[in-house]
């Protein structure tokens, strides 16, 4: 079945050509940015500093530098003017991999566009091809409302999204640094970061996060220990048990925040205890003892 999303992403992304193109020169027209097509010195063509895009997979790319030296660049990608040269608009993963394919020329679409239409191009591409992380989604919507003031339903719909999505991938940037990470390289889904995001106690938060990352946690299942962390904090909050010391709950939880796991202190008395790191695995191990600057012997 057709999603009703990509239908609004190719409509958002055809309909900003004759825009800039008005707003550039009023006597020109779509078919006119159409037909700008050109061959252009890679080397002459600066990356696109709006590019939401923050990380490249060597494989895919070198996957796709391999297709071009075979057939060549099928799609060209979209450039602006600027000074003596030009700025990529859309289309970095083609232009790298014409660079790693050993290609000096690449075909290019010269288009007129403002620094916001930039942004809005390459944000629109990637959500088209689903490529983006959900950091770097979220990111590129901050960007196109905080650098060009803009609504969460005016940013929706210069990328063809609803509302409801722009302000969901936004709130993911509300979650620790440690999880921010492990979405970005793909240790969590956004499915695990919404679950997760249910939780408004940050020791919790994080508790469930590190059962995610050693059991390997499906989204069904995190979502039913939220619920069920959620429960027991409202039964908790009406009978007050007495509580850990706060200083020893923001000691495991900065320690949780810095070493990227579960941290427990269990006091023994008051000047002494005990401190558990737990790891999944040996390399999991090896790379905590790595963070604690800790040196296997030979």
């Amino acid at each position: 079945m057709t999603s009703p999303k990509k239908k609004a992403l190719g409509r958002g992304l055809d309909t900003l050509f004759p825009y800039t193109a008005k707003a550039a020169a009023p006597d020109a027209s779509a078919a006119d940015l159409s037909t700008s097509l050109k061959n252009i010195a890679i080397a002459s063509i600066k990356t696109n500093p709006y590019q939401p895009r923050r990380s490249f997979d060597d494989e895919k790319l070198a996957e796709m530098s391999a297709s071009i030296k075979e057939r060549g660049v099928l799609q060209p990608i979209l450039v602006k003017s600027i000074g003596q040269g030009f700025q990529l608009v859309a289309g970095e993963r083609r232009l790298r991999a014409a660079k790693l394919a050993g290609l000096t020329q690449i075909p290019c679409l010269v288009i007129h566009a403002t620094d916001e239409q930039c942004l809005e191009l390459a944000l629109i591409e990637n959500l088209q091809r689903e490529n983006l992380n959900p950091i770097e989604e979220a990111k590129g919507y901050e960007e196109l409302i905080v650098k060009f003031g803009l609504t969460q339903e005016e940013a929706a719909a210069r990328v063809g999204k609803e509302r409801s999505t722009v302000a969901n991938s936004l709130r993911l940037l509300k979650l620790p640094p440690t999880i921010i990470e492990d979405l970005e390289v793909g240790r969590l889904t956004s499915g695990h970061a919404r679950a997760l995001l249910t939780i408004d106690d940050r020791r919790l938060q994080a508790k469930l996060w590190a059962q995610i990352v050693e059991k390997d946690l499906s989204v069904r299942q995190t979502e039913a220990i939220a619920r069920e962390l959620k429960e027991k904090k409202s039964i908790a909050g009406k009978k007050k048990p007495p509580s850990r010391p706060a200083d020893i709950c923001e000691i495991e939880e900065r320690m949780m925040g810095a070493l990227g796991t579960r941290v427990q202190i269990r006091p023994a008395s008051k000047t002494a205890g005990k401190i558990v790191i737990s790891y999944s695995n040996l390399d999991d191990m090896d790379r905590i003892l790595e963070i604690l600057g800790i040196t296997q012997g030979d």
